[in-house]
């Protein structure tokens, strides 16, 4: 067989077959709670990416990682499988969305075995299956009657390329910067936007007025918030994210009476201002502006440019028209006039502002833009803030009350709190966090559970008839379902009489709102997944994946959670307790994608290549770049790794006495354990990989200084198999193979540190700082012979020193608590002027060795050094050198050096 270097093709099949005949991945039902690590599951687009690949490979190597340390582990894989891309691949591939769907899991799932991914495939299931939808419709019926589920006619979002209705994460508002005004508006708060476009196609979006269902995880608006504190294992990004989603704000409602049409309540937060409102604004969906439009033309036709976007090229904060109609001031009687403004979003707060353009940024624009008179009530404060001309900009901060009656003179704070006595105030909380709507107008998801009767209403079909099953896949305008009188065509559970089927489908997110919790128990029939095992499996350790789902996804679960468990059928309300969130691949700058035409595919370079790459590329949370520079290494260190095994179990010759230089190999190899042990605890994937090739690169060294000891080379040999085994698992196993070790490499233990190794990282600086002290010597010295290096480590007195002014009272004299050591106050004259250098940099002083290890480690390093400078060494202790100068020039972890 030719071994001559490593090729994965060659064995990957072998070990897979392995791996799968000794069931090496499969967490048992029985196992004590295992260490739940799961990746986000992927969407059925076809092929995997480079971001698919980057995911799992993040989840993969710490899962591995953990089986190393002889834990059960749980990494299953399922299948995200319903959606409207599939729908629109298969139509325009002339075939149905599931056999579509099939054929992309098939090939998926063959590139994720090539990956050496260690999946419990046992646990596979897919979201398109009735077996698993059924379940869908099981939560939507519990939900019904708990009261979380709402049917109502709503204005929604709709996309008219997808022709669909989407939720309000779903809408992006690329040029949005965000305001804090008064609760009604802010980043993506509402569905009633005209600047957003859809997620998927990058669609403007319109608004239509539809009956739709909805979950009301309004309802867990506070208890989602407040649980974010707790989530510490969480990335503070995805938190902000989320708290700024559901967005709580305490303020106040106030009533403006509007004559002939009752009265409006306007949300804010600074009611100290409200002497300063000169108009009403109101959202364009509001029930005002609806019932003005009835009567006025001007807001008719800007109420239907605002959903058709003629006018959405325009700046939104100025968008709106007035009414002809006013309103009168709670507190002054004054009239101010209504506005329809863009810039007020329906359903966020009220829905309806009291314009202060004088301290709000975007009141001001809007009343710039329409000529509206702008009002100082609040100055600031004359010790902090200068004057400020409001005419010119808003002033947003707090302050003194000026031309607000009685208030006047009271600061901000003080103002709120009387003018919520008022009758015509109330405080209030509000959130921009709206209900989840789950209705779409599309065959592929999973079939609401109602039937529409005209004498009962809205029905549930009973529990018994689940699952509604989709019916065969008809292509059809719009929605297909709705074409396909079959399926449409039923009677009322209640009364009996025709009845029509709903005909929307599930946001898919539904789907993967609740996945984790099937992976305990894939096969179970009786319920949607063992009660027991969750209570006892989750929550899920680690879960692996993009921020971008942050205000989806990772939110949804979070509402399906609290509601399960407040359903009773589930003890854990916060379902994941580390989440890691991966960075983007990109290729010539910009993220990898097929529009542009810059995709790598996972096979190009080969499995392992791949996997090593984009883990040794970044921290797993940075973006970075493909190139086929750093791919090259990453396959020539594989060879690298391959070459060396080879060599050792091909016999080259080997020694069985012992040498310094194997002490230092010993120490090394414990160091780089610990160390990459270190790295993997803390996902820092690029530098566990950079330990690994740190550790290869000296074992090379060690080897080529002359014969390496049997036992401490292979040590160091099996060391890098199980090290390197989470990163690349084929090479692993074979390098495992060929040195004959017993059992399979990804069922090995995880390699012990054989000695103390907490100063490890001291010794390797101190080391590494050496080395490049010498090389900088001899270079600017111009020495390119050397033919002797004198190591001399500094005195006991100045370690002494040293640690005495590290561990010093920074609140008491530092010289004078060094000095009462006994060695150090003996050397007094020459301590003095090392004591004030010491107490200058005190909060830069690392941790260093005591004299004697100093001079140990430097002693079993000689070898290093003289394989790179072809030198004798010599080590001595400041107590018995005969040059005193030199002596005096060493210190604490920087031993004096002198070159010959």
């Amino acid at each position: 067989m030719d071994r001559s270097h490593y090729n994965h093709a060659r064995i990957q099949e072998y070990w897979q077959y392995e791996w799968g005949r000794q069931d090496v991945y499969e967490c048992p039902d029985g196992a004590t709670n295992p260490t739940y690590v799961l990746g986000m599951f992927p969407y059925t687009s076809g092929n995997l990416h480079m971001g698919h690949v980057r995911n799992y490979a993040i989840t993969d190597a710490y899962a591995r990682y953990r089986r190393h340390q002889g834990e059960d582990v749980l990494q299953p894989m399922g299948w995200d499988a319903f959606g409207l891309p599939a729908e629109n691949a298969a139509e325009q591939r002339f075939t149905d969305p599931r056999s579509w769907t099939e054929t992309c899991i098939e090939s998926m799932r063959e590139e994720m075995e090539d990956l050496g991914l260690g999946y419990d495939w046992s646990r596979e299931f897919t979201t398109s299956d009735p077996s698993y939808y059924r379940w869908n419709q099981w939560f939507f019926e519990q939900f019904y009657e708990a009261g979380l589920v709402e049917y109502d006619a709503a204005a929604v979002n709709w996309c008219p390329d997808c022709e669909t209705v989407l939720a309000d994460a779903q809408v992006e508002h690329p040029h949005e910067e965000g305001d804090d005004h008064d609760g009604a508006s802010g980043p993506d708060a509402g569905p009633v936007r005209t600047d957003g476009v859809c997620w998927r196609c990058e669609t403007p979006v319109e608004t239509r007025e539809l009956d739709q269902w909805f979950f009301t995880i309004t309802d867990y608006a506070e208890e989602l918030l407040d649980g974010l504190g707790d989530l510490e294992g969480w990335p503070e990004s995805v938190r902000e994210i989320q708290r700024n989603w559901i967005g709580r704000q305490e303020g106040a409602r106030v009533e403006f009476e509007v004559p002939e049409y009752g009265s409006v309540e306007a949300f804010t937060t600074r009611l100290d201002t409200i002497y300063g409102a000169t108009f009403l604004a109101v959202s364009p969906g509001h029930d005002l502006a609806t019932e003005l439009a009835d009567e006025e033309g001007a807001v008719a036709d800007y109420l239907a440019d605002t959903r058709s976007h003629d006018d959405s090229g325009g700046d939104p904060t100025a968008g709106g028209v007035f009414t002809g109609h006013h309103a009168i001031h709670p507190l002054t009687g004054e009239e101010v006039p209504i506005y329809v403004a863009e810039y007020v979003l329906d359903d966020v707060g009220t829905g309806a502002v009291m314009g202060v353009p004088a301290h709000n940024e975007r009141d001001h624009a809007f009343a710039t833009a329409h000529e509206l008179p702008i009002r100082q009530v609040v100055e600031p404060d004359r010790d902090v803030d200068e004057d400020v001309a409001v005419e010119d900009v808003a002033y947003t901060g707090e302050g003194v009350l000026v031309g607000s009656g009685e208030y006047d003179g009271l600061d901000s704070e003080r103002a709120r709190n009387r003018l919520l006595e008022l009758d015509c105030a109330e405080s209030a909380v509000t959130y921009r966090l709206r209900d989840w709507l789950i209705s779409r107008q599309r065959y592929w998801g999973t079939p609401i559970p109602i039937v529409h009767c005209e004498d009962c209403g809205p029905v549930l079909v009973p529990e018994d008839q689940l699952p509604v099953e989709l019916p065969e896949y008809q292509p059809a305008t719009g929605n297909p379902l709705e074409a396909n009188e079959e399926f449409v065509e039923t009677t009322c559970p209640e009364c009996g009489e025709p009845a029509r089927r709903e005909t929307d489908t599930m946001d898919t997110f539904v789907d993967s709102s609740w996945y984790f919790l099937r992976f305990l128990s894939p096969n179970l029939t009786d319920a949607p997944f063992d009660a027991d095992l969750a209570a006892e499996w989750l929550p899920v350790d680690v879960y692996v994946g993009g921020e971008e789902h942050a205000v989806l996804h990772l939110l949804y679960i979070r509402f399906f959670a609290r509601a399960l468990a407040d359903l009773g059928i589930l003890e854990t309300r916060e379902p994941v307790e580390r989440l890691v969130n991966q960075g983007t691949v990109l290729h010539g700058g910009e993220k990898m994608s097929t529009t542009t035409g810059n995709v790598i595919t996972p096979h190009e370079y080969g499995p392992e290549t791949t996997r090593l790459f984009v883990l040794s590329a970044a921290h797993p949370r940075q973006d970075f770049e493909w190139t086929a520079k750093d791919v090259g290494s990453a396959y020539d260190f594989q060879q690298q790794l391959y070459s060396m095994v080879d060599a050792f179990v091909d016999r080259e010759p080997t020694r069985t006495d012992r040498e310094p230089r194997d002490e230092y190999l010993d120490r090394a190899i414990d160091r780089a354990i610990a160390a990459t042990t270190a790295e993997f605890d803390a996902f820092r994937f690029h530098r566990a990989i950079s330990e690994i090739r740190s550790l290869a690169g000296l074992l090379g060294q060690y080897r080529d200084a002359g014969e390496p000891h049997e036992d401490a080379y292979r040590r160091g040999l099996e060391t890098l198999a199980v090290l390197i085994e989470p990163i690349t698992p084929y090479l692993a196993e074979e390098l495992w193979n060929m040195l004959r070790c017993d059992g399979l490499a990804v069922e090995a233990d995880w390699p012990d540190s054989a000695g103390d190794t907490d100063d490890y990282r001291i010794e390797r600086a101190l080391i590494d700082r050496t080395r490049e002290d010498v090389r900088d010597i001899t270079e600017v010295a111009g020495i390119e012979h050397p033919e002797r290096i004198t190591f001399v480590v500094a005195p006991e007195w100045k370690f002494n020193a040293y640690e005495a002014v590290r561990h010093a009272d920074p609140d008491e004299a530092v010289v004078s608590q060094a000095l009462e050591d006994d060695l150090v106050a003996e050397h007094r004259e020459a301590a003095g002027p090392y004591l004030g250098e010491l107490e200058q940099r005190r909060r830069s002083l690392e941790p260093v060795l005591d004299p004697e290890r100093e001079r140990a480690l430097l002693e079993r390093a000689g070898w290093l050094f003289r394989e790179e400078f072809d030198v004798t060494v010599v080590v001595k202790p400041a107590d018995t050198t005969e040059n005193v100068e030199l002596a005096d020039r060493a210190e604490p972890g920087k031993p004096a050096i002198h070159i010959d």
